[in-house]
């Protein structure tokens, strides 16, 4: 998630009208925050789109009018703001979508702090749109353009948003730009998929499941195993999972779903998983404590929890909060495999 002041500084942009704000028609918001910074904007003229389970979900308990998030076509805008992903092939593809997507004379608007790419943001809008304006404010960049289509670069926005689309990262492997460790294999949780034993049988989750490495590897080397379901937040991966997985027809299922809020009780035999610690920009590891939580009132009573997670992350007093036994497998290059087994039941 974004920080306040990021939000500050873009406001600003329309309070001094450097953007005018629409009097009527749709505010388009794209990769839309929840946040008190939309309810400074008219409600009822925002449209937002986001890919994002959770803030998909808050932004639908708010009021606010959100898009399927596999729409293809986006209104005509006068404005649209961007809200930018922090990798940057999904961030370009989202600023060419913008421009593309806007009426002659509409107007594309972002925010980035100066730190994390403020001024790069606004050079890359500019190369599809002819020009962009900025202003700073708290360490942060406000920039925007307004179409003039005469001189968009349309060749070059085709060509990024072409370079956000799904593809194979190593054989069977499928993923696309702005996924957890999109273009690699994440070290850690290749070492998790070599310390789930064989012999794993049931039914399994894979919590965060990503483009479905986890999976895949489970279901090559685990014949035991039955079906995994796999669960993940972010959108865009649930096209990957399908691909990675196409296999293995028949023994998986791909939920977009929010982990802490959407998993069955009691329901599974065993469940892997390489829980984020990040919410957006920011570290935060009371979201894997969460993802602990979760997992435990998942799990049938004799179910076992396999997690890898960075060695600094403080997990171990979570997990006897929640299991009757656990025990680090793994030490290795920054990395921890803990099992954990027999969930207790939260009174």
């Amino acid at each position: 998630m974004m920080d306040a002041v990021v939000f500050d500084t873009l406001l600003l942009a329309l309070e001094d009208w450097a953007v005018p704000l629409p009097g009527s028609g749709p505010i388009l918001v794209l990769n839309a925050e929840p946040g008190p910074w939309l309810m400074q904007l008219p409600k009822d003229q925002l449209v937002c789109r986001t890919s994002f389970k959770p803030s998909h979900d808050a932004l639908k308990a708010a009021g606010l009018s959100v898009l399927a998030v596999d729409s293809v076509n986006l209104p005509d805008a006068m404005l649209t703001i961007v809200v930018p992903p922090r990798q940057r092939d999904q961030a370009r593809a989202l600023y060419a979508r913008a421009l593309l997507a806007a009426p002659e004379g509409g107007y594309v608007l972002a925010s980035l702090p100066n730190n994390l790419g403020g001024k790069t943001g606004e050079k890359q809008l500019a190369e599809i749109a002819g020009e962009a304006a900025s202003l700073s404010k708290h360490k942060c960049r406000a920039f925007w353009t307004y179409k003039v289509d005469a001189v968009v670069n349309h060749p070059l926005a085709e060509e990024w948003i072409e370079q956000d689309a799904i593809r194979e990262i190593e054989p069977g492997l499928f993923s696309r730009p702005g996924l957890f460790s999109w273009d690699r294999v994440d070290p850690g949780s290749e070492l998790l998929a070599d310390s789930v034993p064989e012999q794993t049988k049931g039914i399994g989750a894979d919590l965060g499941g990503g483009y479905g490495f986890l999976s895949r590897e489970i279901l090559t080397n685990c014949p035991k195993v039955e079906r995994m379901d796999l669960y993940e937040a972010e959108y865009r991966a649930i096209a990957c999972i399908h691909e990675t997985l196409a296999p293995f027809e028949g023994r998986f299922t791909a939920h977009w779903a929010d982990v802490l809020t959407s998993l069955p009780k009691s329901a599974y035999d065993f469940i892997v998983m390489n829980p984020p610690f990040h919410t957006g920009r920011t570290d935060n590891s009371a979201l894997g404590r969460s993802f602990i939580r979760a997992a435990a009132q998942a799990l049938k009573p004799g179910g076992t929890l396999w997690l890898v997670a960075n060695r600094h992350l403080p997990y171990e007093a979570q997990l006897a909060a929640c299991f009757k036994q656990s025990e680090m497998l793994e030490d290795e290059a920054g990395y921890k495999i803990i099992r954990a087994e027999r969930p207790k039941r939260q009174k």
